[in-house]
């Protein structure tokens, strides 16, 4: 019986990875899947008991504090994010951690232990010989993240703290998918046959992981929907929307023009109000969210 929420390469595997590396490998993929609930390799703990604790809307200040203080690293990003120009528009600076929780939002504080996360998969020996490709992951999820965020405000459908974390975590099955990869070189080697299997399989890998980090329903629902939703023509849940149309606008960035004639012809572009919106102001409010952002999340 195929596992629930496996993609169909379960059973009929990508054409990239009909090669004898990513058969083998699609085979422990779909087998890990099986098993159980699944984690990413080298995820710090304190970064998963963060994700959970915030599951709980009426945790307390002081709960929170006790967890990110937990980790000195951690709590030096809080601040940091705390004192950034998107949260402190006032520019009075925070140097406790309570403060800096109590001025964050809960998605925010998400955002921050994602980021503290990566930088510490990033750094393990282990994963030395993919350090580009994570680091490379992770600029993407960034720059996605800030582009999202530019789109929520635009549109003014949903929280931009929200679209912002959505974003930040929506490639976290190509990651999984890239560390457990790191143990099969011939795969990497074969980009044909690695781009197809994360295609096949990423979005169901991150629904995985992101029900144990106990994330929004709604944010996993657009998570899991966003990548077609500029061709969907029925209504759907705006941060679907919102990440759909944010995915188009990173792709064009380079080309307004592109950018000109792609989003009118982009449904999600149409349900949340941005089909005719000005591309290049869009794509200079992107690059400047952006720019704060690494700023705030230490990049």
């Amino acid at each position: 019986m195929e596992h629930q929420g496996a993609p169909a390469s379960t059973t009929a595997p990508a054409a990239g990875a009909n090669t004898s590396a990513g058969a083998e490998f699609t085979r422990e993929l779909a087998a890990s899947l099986a098993a159980g609930p699944i984690g990413l390799p080298s995820f710090p703990d304190v970064a998963l008991r963060v994700q959970q604790v915030l599951a709980d809307d009426a945790v307390s200040t002081e709960m929170v504090v006790r967890i990110v203080g937990a980790e000195p690293m951690l709590a030096a990003r809080v601040v940091s994010l705390a004192n950034s120009a998107a949260l402190n528009p006032s520019s009075h600076q925070v140097t406790d951690l309570r403060t800096a929780v109590a001025r964050m939002g809960f998605d925010s504080l998400r955002a921050a232990a994602v980021s503290f996360a990566m930088a510490q998969l990033g750094s393990r020996a282990e994963h030395a010989h993919i350090e580009p490709q994570l680091a490379r992951n992770w600029r993407d999820s960034v720059s996605f993240a800030a582009t999202a965020s530019v789109v929520a405000r635009r549109s003014q459908r949903m929280s931009a703290d929200t679209a912002l974390f959505a974003a930040l975590v929506a490639g976290v099955g190509k990651v999984y998918i890239l560390t457990r990869a790191g143990r099969h070189p011939q795969l990497l080697a074969d980009a044909f046959a690695y781009k197809a299997i994360v295609r096949e399989w990423h979005i169901a890998i991150a629904k995985r992981l992101l029900a144990s980090w106990h994330v929004a329903e709604e944010v996993i629902e657009a998570v899991e929907a966003y990548e077609r939703r500029n061709d969907e023509t029925r209504p759907g849940p705006p941060l679907a929307d919102v990440l759909a149309c944010a995915a188009l606008i990173n792709r064009f960035q380079g080309a307004p023009a592109r950018l000109t004639g792609a989003l009118p012809l982009s449904h999600a572009a149409m349900r949340i109000g941005l089909a005719h919106a000005p591309p290049d102001a869009i794509i200079a409010d992107a690059a400047g969210e952006l720019s704060k952002l690494n700023v705030a999340l230490g990049r």
